[in-house]
């Protein structure tokens, strides 16, 4: 895993770059927060490659469990990725409502994240 150092505009962002699924439990997602949180960064971007198919699925409650992290560390997180592929209401509208703020973020591109996140 190699993380990738991005300021925009005061906002210390940091873009997780991997080949492998980083966030696969509720544990691994609080233990990134926590290393890249201590290290100064503000904001967090991944790839949707990066994180579990069982994130998508609400029933699971891991993306419940991890943005409830992140919104009490109150460290931003973009991911980005395609994710017409996530059939359903319920993860259609999820992802629908994070985006309506401006802390945790489903986008489609690296700009569109670092764009998102400097507005926090």
């Amino acid at each position: 895993m190699e993380i990738k150092a991005h300021t925009v505009e005061a906002t210390q962002v940091a873009e997780v770059i991997s080949e492998d699924v980083v966030i696969k439990t509720p544990e691994d997602g609080l233990d990134l927060l926590g290393n890249l949180y201590y290290q100064g960064f503000d904001s967090i971007i991944i790839n949707e490659k990066n994180v579990s198919p069982d994130f998508f699925d609400l029933k699971t409650g891991i993306a419940g469990e991890i943005l409830q992290k992140f919104s009490n560390y109150r460290v931003g997180l973009a991911i980005i990725g395609d994710f017409s592929k996530y059939p359903g209401k319920s993860i259609s509208d999820f992802i629908f409502e994070s985006n309506k703020g401006r802390h945790i973020n489903f986008v489609g591109s690296l700009p569109e994240a670092l764009a998102r996140l400097s507005k926090r």
